[in-house]
């Protein structure tokens, strides 16, 4: 007799496995969760006959995998609202930023807050994405650009996943831009990087991966390649800001360190997909920054098609250029802007965003052997999750087996 801690049953089912299913879906079918894990799924006709467990029908309504936000700056200080003002006006981005703005003002705002005030900001926008049925949240640094406000917007991350029950994966930003101490001396900022700021902060165990941003007004590809190559060998996995606003190669550079993913990617070559492609790297792209900055250029969906590059999604919530607190919307910005499919959508912020933060192992898809990590959906048809703005069909959310919310 199979012992499982909950089944549900009489549930439609998209797995968002691979295979030839649209959606992967199953038609009534049933998940037995057993240590948070998924121990059976399948039709109810292939239901054992006596299951010994609690069990909760769900009366015809659609399960998914949990979303799954790959691309995050949740923690900061202050906002930036006054700049989005300024872009209204004409104002570029880059303007901003070379006139004190733009990261540099939320750096200033993040070093004078202190844990708590991080943490308090941060916690509401992350039950604003777990409301929307998100488990699991990528978080940057980056806007500390100094050893201790960098470990110190880490250890608020880390502390978030331990408050919310939401699974936090950390990326190390550092080379998010030169601080104003630095000014004129990116190479001497990113040999701080290197010989202090990563080391301690991996030592501290606050790492999962190490992000850059490759643009003209940030950091050029030589000096990320001397930050990736210490990345290398504190076996740490490497993702890149890239080719936002022009093509500076960093699809490419992404790809030479076989990196989990390249991100934005607007500018992005042939030669810089093709080499996404040979490295196995996810094209994350992030429409909410791309509506907030009035760009007209694209990211080359169809040439990630053709070289089958695998398509995530984000939030990229950030203060300055994507104050968006809906993956849904971003969902919705995907398809709208980028021409992605329902199905393209709902994969990106599922099997492949799991896949852009490495964890494709045990979540982003509903199979045997993955965490119960599981949105309950009132709706019609998974397409609906990017078709409706502003409209929550969130029934159910479990993480990692549990029950962590009911509507």
């Amino acid at each position: 007799m199979p012992t499982f801690d909950l089944m549900l049953t009489n549930a439609r089912i998209a797995t968002m496995q691979e295979n030839d299913i649209s959606y992967g879906v199953i038609e009534s079918g049933g998940v037995g969760i057993a240590d948070g894990k998924i121990a059976w799924i399948g039709t109810e006709s292939e239901l054992p006959a006596e299951v010994n467990c609690k069990t909760l029908s769900l009366n015809g309504r659609w399960l998914t995998p949990a979303l799954i936000d790959c691309h995050t700056h949740l923690v900061f200080g202050g906002d930036r609202a006054g700049e989005f003002e300024q872009r209204l006006s004409g104002a570029s981005y880059e303007e901003i930023a070379k006139a004190g703005g733009g990261i540099l003002s939320t750096v200033e705002a993040t070093r004078d807050a202190n844990p708590d005030e991080l943490a308090k900001s941060a916690a509401v926008r992350l039950h604003a994405l777990s409301r929307e049925g998100v488990s699991t949240v990528e978080i940057k640094s980056g806007y500390g650009l100094d050893v201790d406000n960098e470990l110190k917007m880490l250890r608020v991350a880390r502390s978030l996943a331990g408050s919310s029950g939401i699974s936090v994966s950390t990326s190390f930003l550092g080379a998010h831009s030169v601080p104003p101490e630095f000014e004129g001396k990116a190479d001497q900022y990113i040999e701080l990087l290197c010989k202090e700021a990563l080391p301690q902060a991996a030592d501290a165990g606050l790492v999962d991966a190490v992000d850059a941003y490759c643009e003209n007004i940030a950091f050029s590809a030589d000096q990320i390649a001397i930050l990736f190559e210490t990345a290398e060998s504190l076996n740490l996995p490497v993702k890149l800001h890239a080719d936002q606003l022009s093509d500076c190669g960093g699809a490419e550079l992404a790809a030479n360190y076989h990196a989990l993913s390249a991100d934005h990617l607007e500018y992005a070559s042939s030669k810089g997909v093709q080499a996404l492609a040979e490295a196995g790297s996810v094209a994350v792209l992030l429409p909410g920054a791309f509506l907030s900055l009035g760009e007209t250029r694209r990211p080359p969906v169809e040439k990630f098609r053709e070289n089958e590059v695998p398509i995530a999604v984000a939030t990229d919530c950030n203060p300055g250029t994507s104050p968006l607190c809906s993956l849904r919307a971003a969902m919705n910005l995907a398809s709208s802007l980028f021409k992605l499919t329902p199905e393209e959508c709902l994969a990106g912020v599922t099997r492949e965003a799991a896949r852009a933060l490495g964890l494709l192992h045990d979540r982003g898809t509903l199979e045997i052997g993955k965490r119960a990590d599981i949105a309950v959906w009132n709706i019609g048809h998974p397409r609906e999750l990017t078709y409706w703005l502003g409209l929550n069909e969130l029934s159910d959310l479990f993480i990692d087996g549990r029950e962590i919310f009911r509507s």
